[in-house]
């Protein structure tokens, strides 16, 4: 028979510069590839090339790590492996890779190096022969002795192993076909080695001298083997492990090695997840589905990225409280009393938790209702919110909404794409271990809409009574029950929450404080909290109510409490400053015996100049205490007043008049100012008005023209036309706002008439209402998210005959 030409490599190769292993000829192995020259290299040959030669890479271990993307080449290994790139699978995420299964051809040498960018290539010089159909007998003639001990040891190794396996008895099949010469690499990359014996095995060119140094390794591995059994024969346990080895392509290590010692440990913890799922109290469909899940588990290699998949869905299954509850608290007066000491005011919320616990003591099987606090910022919807899960016992959970716009974060991700995870309610349940707790939505009406679906929407099906008892999360695939789940929602306004979400949900308006309110509150939470957040004790500062109906009517303007907070927070960290100042004082004192002497005394009090809190600095003695906090000790600390008050004198002449307006922060007072001068008979409109507006300016005109004679208003020249040879301007201040809407109606007939009639409007009265031709003041129709009271129906004629019972200033903000 001819003899057969050996298989050439290409002289020129592209070198591929790994760290994460060394690749022998014959074995196989996955590589990833993230560096910027591996990168291009596999662009540029792997991914465009045609050919077959393209595909061949020479694979050099580096021991530096080749992410570093250095703009150097390091140094490079002599002797590297010429691999044939089988499979490429890439990715964008986190960042752009690559990974690579290589299989080894054969050893080359680097005799030079031709280019270092984009990616090295050097020309090499082929070590090992490559036949397509090898010469077996030949193999062994020339080995003599040394190949037979070595396949002696191979089939030792072998045999040791549950031949029942299939990849096992290949491996002793392929003992037998595969040439002498290919063993010792195929068998060095099987068995327990590190990457310094496996390249002490890629540099033994010579075959004798690499049979010698693979001999004493299998050895080695087989003694192993021997105790491995020796020590499993003593060990009782009901589960024992089918011992398996993959194929040869796959194959990273044999029993008996520190990563078979990790497999039994992740065995062992399968065995206990299998017992959780057996002693679970999951429904019967989803303990059907973990049971063929954990089957397919026990039949998955590791190395498998599914297997990591399911392991952590049984985790999240065996993990969920399914039937786990807590018992609800149904002392009515407990509760009462705990809500009357969390929160003042609040009334109709306080109101319907309390509702419901009486409920639930008649029925226990009430389904927990789907509530939403509406109302401006800084009142507390969140903080009432956990406290009415300790009211009744529950566990809190807060799923903050704001921003959300994939549905996925409420249904979940299917298990078919990579990184997938539950909900944020089934990770909330998984988070209290309680099937029963007080979930928050908070800013619900914040909720996005993207190319990944409206949130809003799956939101749907968690909050309706009558479909949350089967939720089922696109995670989990089977239903899970949330009608025992207590549901709170939070929004600012209901005009951005869509009207199917909004039907599912009970609304209770949280409305903003009034100055009453806010100075209790401050007295009863804030200040407390304050002082205990800086090390301060009431004997050593003092707020009075005055002090903090300053800071509420001067310093903030907002519906709820947020500023006013921040505000007690700069005046205790002022104080915090003295009284470190007057401690070190003491100190100083005691330690130079100085006595006591007449000083000042830095006890702030309404005498006090502006500026003493900041100019007592260099007083020999400490501060005098408790440190009281009157105004002038505000304009120290807070600076001056960022809101004066200045309604009685801009009201001291006629043609003003004080309404009311809404916005987001709870209310506002709003100034109309009229002026008259002689003209054609015009009315100019100023202030970025709406149309709406407008037309209740041009109604208001036409209602008191017709009723001059009735109330006396007559013009500049005392004619009761009240337009005749005079032209009107009205103005709204704020010029920079836009404002409309036809609650102004009865505000703009007031300020008319106190300019054509000379009377002052009272400085203490504000007003808003809708004005008719027939002049009717109709009540004022706010849509429920906002938070401002107007008149009932009333004539203009009661209007201006009894002022007094008109909405008084110190509500009008309110």
């Amino acid at each position: 028979m001819s003899s057969v030409s050996p298989i050439q490599i290409p002289s020129r190769l592209p070198l591929l510069l790994t760290h994460e292993g060394v690749l022998l000829p014959g074995s196989t192995m996955r590589t990833s590839v993230d560096s910027a020259r591996n990168l291009q290299l596999v662009r540029s040959r792997l991914l465009q090339g045609t050919s077959l030669q393209s595909t061949i890479l020479g694979v050099i271990p580096n021991t530096p790590d080749p992410a570093s993307d250095a703009q150097d080449l390091p140094p490079l290994h002599r002797i590297g492996t010429a691999a044939l790139a089988v499979q490429v699978v890439g990715s964008n995420w986190p960042k752009p890779h690559y990974t690579l299964l290589i299989t080894g051809l054969c050893r080359f040498q680097i005799v030079q190096v031709l280019k270092e960018k984009p990616y090295p290539v050097a020309e090499v010089e082929q070590l090992d022969r490559l036949e397509e159909f090898p010469n077996t007998c030949k193999t062994r003639e020339e080995l003599g002795e040394l190949s037979e001990q070595f396949y002696k040891y191979a089939v030792q190794l072998v045999e040791m192993l549950d031949m029942s396996v299939p990849a096992v008895a290949k491996l002793r099949r392929l003992l037998d076909s595969l040439p002498r010469e290919a063993l010792p690499d195929i068998l060095t990359s099987i068995i327990r080695t590190s990457n310094k014996e496996k390249l002490q095995i890629l540099d033994a060119v010579s075959l004798e001298e690499r049979f010698k140094m693979t001999i004493p390794l299998l050895v080695r591995q087989i003694e192993g083997l021997k105790l491995l059994q020796k020590t499993r024969k003593h060990k009782q346990d009901d589960d024992k492990r089918v011992i398996a080895i993959r194929p040869v392509r796959r194959i990273t290590h044999i029993p008996g090695t520190l990563e078979d010692e990790d497999e039994d440990e992740d065995n062992d913890d399968i065995v206990m997840l299998e017992k959780k799922i057996r002693t679970s109290s999951m429904p019967e469909q989803a303990h059907k589905v973990c049971v063929k899940e954990i089957k397919r588990l026990k039949k998955m290699p590791q190395s498998m990225p599914e297997y990591a998949l399911t392991r952590n869905y049984l985790e999240l299954m065996v993990e969920l409280p399914w039937n786990k509850s807590t018992t609800d608290r149904l002392d009515i007066r407990a509760a009462r009393i705990l809500l009357d000491n969390d929160h003042y005011a609040m009334e109709k919320l306080k109101k319907r938790v309390l509702e419901y616990l009486a409920v639930r003591q008649l029925k226990n099987t009430l389904k927990g209702p789907i509530l939403c606090f509406v109302g401006p910022p800084g009142v507390g919807k969140t903080s009432v919110g956990r406290s009415v899960a300790k009211t009744l016992g529950r566990e809190f959970h807060r799923i903050a909404l704001g921003g959300v716009c994939d549905q996925s974060d409420i249904r979940g991700h299917r298990r078919t794409y990579v990184g997938s995870m539950p909900g944020r309610i089934i990770n909330g349940l998984k988070t209290v271990g309680v099937n029963n707790p007080v979930f928050l939505l908070d800013e619900v009406d914040k909720l996005g809409k993207s190319l990944q679906g409206d949130p809003a929407a799956a939101l749907l099906e968690v909050l309706d009574p009558e479909q949350n008892h089967n939720f089922t999360d696109h995670y989990l695939n089977v239903a899970f029950d949330l009608s025992q789940v207590l549901f709170i929602a939070t929004a600012n306004t209901t005009a951005t929450i869509p009207p199917a979400l909004l039907d599912r949900m009970e609304i209770i308006q949280v409305p903003g404080y009034t100055q009453e309110e806010k100075i209790e509150i401050a007295h009863r939470h804030l200040i407390p909290k304050q002082l205990e957040q800086h090390g301060l004790t009431p004997q050593q500062i003092q707020i009075p109510q005055l002090t903090t109906l300053d800071i509420i009517t001067r310093y903030t303007r907002e519906a709820g409490v947020r500023s006013l907070d921040r505000k007690f927070g700069a005046i205790c960290r002022a104080v915090a400053v003295k009284v470190a100042e007057g401690q070190h004082k003491e100190a100083k004192l005691e330690r130079s015996d100085v006595t006591e002497g007449e000083g000042c005394k830095e006890h702030i009090l309404e005498d006090v100049k502006p500026g003493s809190i900041s100019d007592t600095t260099d007083l020999a003695l400490p501060p005098e205490m408790p440190i009281l906090i009157d105004f002038h000790a505000l304009k120290d600390i807070l600076g001056p007043p960022m809101y004066e008050m200045e309604v009685s004198e801009r009201l001291s002449q006629p043609g003003v008049a004080i309404g009311l307006a809404w916005t987001p922060l709870g209310g506002e007072i709003m100034f109309v100012e009229a002026s008259r001068m002689d003209g054609e008979g015009q009315l100019t409109l100023t202030g970025q008005l709406g149309d709406v507006m407008k037309e209740s300016a041009h109604l208001a005109i036409s209602w008191l023209r017709s009723n001059a004679k009735k109330y006396h208003l007559t013009n500049a020249s005392g004619s009761f036309d009240l337009l005749d040879n005079t032209d009107i301007h009205l103005h709204f201040p704020a010029g920079a706002v836009t404002k409309d809407g036809p609650s102004a109606g009865v505000t703009i007939v007031t300020c008319l008439a106190s300019l054509f009639s000379g009377r002052l409007v009272r400085s203490d009265v504000a007003m808003t209402g809708e004005i008719t031709l027939r002049g009717l003041v109709l009540p004022v129709t706010f849509p429920p998210d906002r938070w401002l009271v107007g008149l009932f129906s009333l004539s203009l004629e009661e209007i201006f005959t009894r002022t007094s019972r008109c909405m008084p200033l110190a509500l009008a903000k309110h």
